[in-house]
């Protein structure tokens, strides 16, 4: 599962070199294995045959087990596969296509039968994944599916990322929505809360998204896939099949080519309403640790290990993956590549970025490009413990600048705005606390280097880490921790409703006028909450799912959102994509925070970025009063207010100053 802690927690470089120095006593016995990366693996089929073709060098017998049945029942045919010593593989080839069958393979390794498992590279598998599935893709493309595309995107600023869940955005009665909790609630148009406002995709299209970033998709290992109506809920960040779409979200898992089908009919569907799909990869760890795929095909070698021999565990989950090595930096790059082409996925999403190294990160990024040149990659720039990998190596945030085409979220805007993650008690600069003011600025210059900006100032951040504000992704919350609803409810008691929601646009306008790329949390859009729970993974509907009457009851707040939406996608002063131009453009005004805190003000000028407006003025009031700003000559008019928001009509002309409320933002041009 994902967690967010700070990559500052790490030891220090001397400590994880000697570490790796250590564990290579257990680990050297991989760095001779024999690799193999042809597109053969695990099967092929063609007018020849079906073909089968194993990695696992050190194996000394694998059987090929063929079923006619995904979950039950004997194998019909059993066939010991040949050995090629060369590149560590073993085949088998039986006459026919053999669509409509099952398969695994059976490894003999020092001297003992491991389990049975369906290999690593299974595209598609029968219920519960435990046994592949021989499929024709071709017959699960939707109509139109040759000529399907995503959102065409020239810079990752440009992108405005929303995070769901399949079952929060439709498991409610309140959804409209039929398909509850599939694949194909994403397809279903025209759907209505009971107060008859849209819900769904056609919610998603008039609040003005770019991409959606979707929680995992591929066959997770917590929901039991033969008795779906327990309505067993989880994030999924348990792999078991990498490369094989989740049952459950499906509305036949007994059925490989239904689950197939219908994710690519949700696909199309979004890219038919010029949204984007991001999936969300959990490559850094395995569901299982002796009984995953990867062990039970090629053991030890996809997993880091401690000197002992026990597994290291970077993910918190009990294992981590061993990215380095060739045939599993093959595999990172392979598989998403596939996903890529085979579902027209336009971005990954990677979970606990910085266990792999950033060569591996390079590489899939580049590797992508070559598909699609509008994909993108980020992911989170920290490990949940310490590593065998040396810290210079690692995807770390702080190593963002050694990565190209790469992106990691900002703890630093993050923490700052609303209060440490991990303390729902604390407060940050949108709810009144003092002293994150410098902070918040690193985060407004996404983490580049900035003239004005302090670094050794900064709670999380000491130095500007990224070359680029494409490297960045700013946020406040997302489906970690607690939701800025309840972090609100919990950090300020006693607060109204209506001063809780002042507090959330404020937030979320630094979030959407930062220069990065802006991500948001399905549902906080209508104030959604999860009662709260800290860590919902796996709680029930009745905490994770979206109650859609919040729309009509917080149309207000929905209504701000979609005007920071259009706001930023209409300015491209707030989409800057060099450090050098917002060094030049972006000016603070001169505050002195130990006098006046939890205030920012700032001037994106002389037409920022090819924006239509000269000078942007753009003030934060976090504090408890009201804070009379002073505005250079000329005339200025307001386009964001008071907690409102009015891009075509403006909310009022200004001279010399301009009153900012408590908890809440300005924006003027002229």
């Amino acid at each position: 599962m994902s967690i967010l802690t700070s990559a500052m927690l790490l030891t220090a470089v001397a400590g994880n070199c000697a570490i790796a120095a250590e564990e290579n006593n257990f680990d050297r016995q991989f760095d001779n294995y024999p690799t193999y990366n042809g597109e053969d693996l695990e099967l092929t089929v063609d007018k020849a045959g079906t073909h089968f073709r194993l990695w696992s060098p050190k194996a000394e017998e694998v059987t090929l087990n063929l079923y006619n049945h995904g979950l039950n029942g004997k194998p019909y045919e059993s066939v010991a596969m040949k050995f090629n010593a060369a590149n560590g593989t073993w085949t088998a080839t039986l006459p026919g296509q053999l669509y409509g069958k099952f398969y695994t393979f059976r490894v003999k390794q020092g001297g003992k039968w491991l389990d049975e498992t369906p290999g690593v590279w299974a595209k598609a598998v029968g219920a519960n994944g435990k046994r592949a599935a021989i499929v024709n893709l071709d017959n699960t493309d939707p109509e139109g599916w040759a000529n399907d595309k995503g959102p065409k995107v020239d810079h990752f600023s440009d992108v405005i990322l929303y995070e769901m869940h399949h079952r929060d955005m439709s498991m409610s009665p309140t959804s409209g929505i039929a398909n509850k909790g599939k694949f194909l609630a994403l397809t279903e148009r025209e759907t209505l809360s009971p107060e008859g406002l849209k819900t769904g995709i056609d919610h998603l299209k008039e609040l003005g998204i770019t991409h959606v970033h979707i929680l995992p998709s591929y066959d997770y290992n917590s929901v039991d896939e033969t008795n779906l109506q327990q309505n067993t809920y989880n994030w999924g960040y348990d792999p078991q099949n990498y490369n094989a779409p989740e049952g459950s979200y499906s509305t036949n898992p007994s059925d490989p080519e239904t689950r197939i089908r219908e994710m690519k009919q949700m696909v199309k569907a979004l890219h038919d309403a010029g949204i984007g799909v991001v999936m969300d990869v959990v490559y850094n760890h395995t569901a299982e640790n002796d009984g995953s795929n990867f062990e039970l095909t090629a053991p030890g070698y996809y997993h880091r290990h401690r000197a002992d021999g026990t597994y290291s565990d970077a993910s918190g989950c009990g294992n981590e993956t061993a990215s380095e090595r060739q045939q599993m930096r093959d595999y990172i790059i392979n598989s998403v590549k596939y996903w890529a082409d085979e579902y027209h996925i336009d971005g990954f999403r990677f979970d606990l970025m910085a266990i792999h190294d950033t060569e591996t990160m390079n590489e899939v990024a580049a590797e992508l490009k070559k598909i699609n040149p509008s994909i993108f990659v980020y992911g989170e720039g920290w490990t949940a413990g310490d590593s065998p990998l040396p810290a210079e190596r690692r995807a770390l945030k702080e190593n963002v600048s050694k990565m190209t085409d790469i992106a990691v979220f900002s703890d630093d805007l993050r923490d700052a705005v609303k209060g440490h993650y991990s303390n729902a008690e604390d407060r940050g600069f949108a709810t009144g606390k003092p002293g994150n003011e410098e902070t918040v600025k690193i985060g407004i210059v996404a983490a580049t280097a900035h003239p004005q900006v302090d670094y050794s100032k900064g709670n999380n951040s000491k130095f500007a880490y990224a070359k680029s504000p494409e490297m960045i992704v700013n946020y406040v919350s997302c489906h970690d921790d607690l939701t800025l609803t309840d972090k609100l409810r919990k950090s300020m008691p006693g607060a109204t409703e209506e001063e809780l929601q002042a507090a959330a646009k404020l937030a979320q306008t630094i979030v959407f006028t930062s220069q990065g790329t802006p991500f948001m949390f399905a549902g906080e859009e209508i104030f959604r909450d999860k009662k709260g729970v800290h860590n919902s993974y796996k709680s029930p509907d009745s905490i994770n799912a979206i109650d859609w009457s919040l729309k009509a009851k917080n149309h207000d707040l929905f209504e701000y959102y979609k005007g920071l939406v259009a706001l930023r996608k209409a300015h491209p002063a707030f989409r800057m994509t060099s450090a050098d131009d917002i060094a030049r453009h972006l000016v603070f005004d001169k505050i002195d925070s130990s006098k006046t805190p939890n205030l920012i003000s700032y001037t994106l000028r002389d037409n920022a970025n090819g924006d239509d407006w000269k000078d942007i003025k753009v003030i934060f009031n976090g504090g408890d009063e009201p804070r009379v700003v002073k505005l250079p000559k000329g005339e200025w008019k307001a386009v964001v207010r008071d907690g409102k928001i009015d891009i075509e009509n403006g909310l009022g002309s200004y001279r010399s100053s301009i009153t900012v409320l408590p908890r809440s933002a300005a924006i003027l041009y002229k």
